[in-house]
């Protein structure tokens, strides 16, 4: 299990970390998990079964580890 952090969930979803929260809270995106006093990540397995065609998607360029089947991404098979 792959954990996110938030400049790396910043990388595939580009929303605020407030609205990201807001999104949370509504159920619509995956709950962060706490790593420490300061720290949280996002299990990036939950991140990626989202409907991305949803969210506002970082440029593909950046999302070079991922490949598309439909509207879902999966880490790029090597």
């Amino acid at each position: 299990m792959r954990i996110l952090s938030k400049p790396e969930l910043k990388e595939l979803v580009l929303y605020s970390p407030q609205h990201v929260a807001r999104l949370e809270k509504a159920g619509k995106f995956p709950k962060r998990v706490q790593l420490g006093p300061n720290r949280v990540g996002w299990v990036e397995s939950e991140v990626l079964k989202l409907d991305l065609s949803r969210f506002r998607v970082a440029p593909s360029a950046r999302l070079s580890h991922l490949s598309f089947e439909g509207d879902r991404a999966f880490p790029a098979q090597c």
